[in-house]
C-alpha cells in the first residue's frame, strides 16, 4: 500500500494492491481543516467486491463535522475551534449551546434573544406528569429519561418534521430547555417529593439546582459556587465528536426518525456503563475502597495486570495525555469543596488521596493515567448532594445541545444515507431443511 499524487493536480490518493489478482485501484485522500487525512472508501466495494472489517468503528469516519474536533494525544478539544478549556472559564453553558447550534459565539443581543427562546420552553406540557406515575418509584432516573424524552414526541407534533427548518430549530430549543426539567422530576418522583416548575429568571444551572433541592416549604437560596460548577460541567459535556451515544444518535436520525425519538436513542447509549455511567462507577469503586488506609493495597491491585481491578476515573480512551476538561474540573472541585466546607466526608478523602497518588506516582505517570473529567465530576455531583443515579442523567443533560447540533448537521448534509454498516459473515453456509418428523434427536452439546 502506497501513498502517492493522483493525476489530478490537488489530489492524493492511497493505492491498494490486491495480491490474489494482482489489480491495484486508486482511493481518494480527503483531506479535513484539522486532524488525519480520511481514505474514501465509498466506492471499495464497488471496484473490489470486499467490504472493510472495523469492528466498532475505531478506524472509520463516518461523517464530514465542523462541530468538535478532538487530538487525543496532545490533549486538545475544540467546540466550534475554541479550545474547551477557554470557554469553561470565560463563557457559559447557554453562549456554548448558541455556538454549537449556530456555529459562531452570539452578539449581546443574540443570546439575549437565545436565552429567551430556551427559557420560553421550560416547562413540560402539564399531561407528561401524570406519565411519572407509570413508573415505579424506584426506577433508574435513566429508564425515565429514556421513556419521557422519547414520549415528548406524542406531545409536541408541531415540531417533529424533520424537513422544516422551523421545525428543527423549535424541537432543539425544546430538547435543550426541557431536559432539566425532566431530569429534576425524575429525580423528585423517585424521592417522593413534589415537582418543582422551572424559574425563568434563573440561568440554566441555577434553574436545574433550584427544581432538583427546593421544595414548596421553605425559601431555596442557589449557592453560586455550585451553580458556576455545574455551568462548567455542562460545558465541558456538551459534545465529544463522534462518540457511542453521538453516533446512535445520528444512526437514529438517518432514517428519517423524529429529534425527540433520537435523543431517546442517544440517552440509551450513554446510559451504559463504558459511556455515560463512568462517573457513577467512580463513586462506586471509592465505596469499594471504603477508606483512605485501604488505598495502597488497591492501588497494588490496579498495577497488577493479573487482577481484574481497574482503578475507575484514570485515563481516557481517547486522550493519551491530561483530559483537557479534567484540568478545568480539577480546579472547580477545591473550589466546591471549600465553599460547602467538606472535611469528613469519607469517599471525598478517598478521592482527594487517590488524585495525589496519580499525579505523583511514577506508574500512574508513565502509563499517562491521569484523574479525568469523570473523576472529578463524580466528585463535585457527590459533594453537590446529587444522587450517584442521577450522574449519568446529568451527562444526558448536558449532551442534549450537542446531540441536537449533530442532528441538524447531519439533516443539512446533502450526502447523508440511512446507515448500513456491513458485516463479516460466520455463520452456517446454505444448509437443506429437514421435516420435522424425519430429524433424529437432538445431540446435547
Amino acid at each position: 500500500m502506497s501513498k502517492k499524487p493522483s493525476k489530478e493536480a490537488s489530489r492524493e490518493t492511497f493505492t491498494l494492491t490486491d495480491n490474489r489478482s494482482g489489480k491495484s485501484y486508486e482511493l481518494p485522500v480527503l483531506k479535513g481543516t484539522m486532524g488525519p487525512d480520511v481514505v474514501d472508501v465509498r466506492k471499495f466495494y464497488a471496484d473490489t467486491k470486499c467490504f472493510t472489517f472495523d469492528p466498532g468503528y475505531t478506524s472509520t469516519g463516518s461523517c464530514e463535522s465542523k462541530i468538535t474536533f478532538i487530538d487525543g494525544e496532545k490533549g486538545v478539544l475544540l467546540y466550534r475551534g475554541y479550545p474547551i478549556d477557554v470557554l469553561a472559564e470565560q463563557s457559559d453553558f447557554t453562549e456554548v449551546c448558541y455556538l454549537l447550534l449556530y456555529g459562531e459565539l452570539p452578539s449581546p443581543e443574540q443570546k439575549q434573544k437565545f436565552e429567551t427562546g430556551v427559557s420560553f420552553h421550560t416547562m413540560l406540557h402539564e399531561q407528561l406528569n401524570y406519565f411519572f406515575r407509570g413508573f415505579r418509584r424506584d426506577s433508574h432516573p435513566m429508564a425515565v429519561m429514556v421513556g419521557v424524552v422519547g414520549a415528548l414526541s406524542a406531545f409536541y407534533h408541531d415540531s417533529t418534521d424533520i424537513t422544516d427548518p422551523k421545525h428543527r430549530m423549535v424541537a432543539s430549543y425544546r430538547l435543550i430547555a426541557k431536559m432539566p426539567t425532566i431530569a429534576a422530576m425524575a429525580h423528585k418522583y423517585t424521592i417522593g417529593q413534589p415537582f418543582v416548575y422551572p424559574r425563568n429568571d434563573l440561568n440554566y444551572a441555577e434553574n436545574f439546582l433550584y427544581m432538583m433541592f427546593s421544595n414548596p416549604c421553605e425559601e431555596f437560596v442557589v449557592n453560586p459556587v455550585l451553580a458556576k460548577a455545574l455551568d462548567r460541567i455542562l460545558i465541558l459535556h456538551a459534545d465529544h465528536e463522534q462518540n457511542a451515544s453521538t453516533s446512535t444518535v445520528r444512526l437514529a436520525g438517518s432514517s428519517g426518525a423524529n429529534p425527540f425519538a433520537c435523543i431517546a436513542a442517544g440517552i440509551a447509549s450513554l446510559w451504559g456503563p463504558a459511556h455515560g455511567g463512568a462517573n457513577e462507577a467512580v463513586l462506586n469503586m471509592l465505596t469499594e475502597i471504603g477508606d483512605v488506609k485501604n488505598i495502597p493495597d488497591f492501588v497494588k491491585r490496579a498495577k497488577d495486570k493479573n487482577d481484574p481491578f481497574r482503578l475507575m476515573g484514570f485515563g481516557h480512551r481517547v486522550y493519551k495525555n491530561f483530559d483537557p476538561r479534567a484540568r478545568v474540573l480539577e480546579k472547580t472541585c477545591h473550589e466546591v469543596l471549600d465553599s460547602l466546607g467538606i472535611k469528613d466526608e469519607p469517599l471525598l478523602d478517598i478521592a482527594v488521596e487517590l488524585e495525589r497518588i496519580a499525579l505523583e506516582d511514577d506508574y500512574f505517570i508513565s502509563k499517562k493515567l491521569y484523574p479525568n473529567v469523570d473523576f472529578y465530576s463524580g466528585i463535585i455531583f457527590k459533594a453537590m448532594g446529587i444522587p450517584t443515579s442521577l450522574f449519568t442523567v446529568l451527562f444526558a443533560v448536558a449532551r442534549t445541545v450537542g446531540w441536537v447540533a449533530q442532528w441538524n448537521e447531519m439533516i443539512e448534509d446533502p450526502s447523508q444515507k440511512i446507515g448500513r454498516p456491513r458485516q463479516m459473515f460466520m455463520g452456517a453456509t446454505e444448509r437443506k431443511y429437514t421435516p420435522l418428523h424425519k430429524r433424529g434427536r437432538a445431540v446435547s452439546s
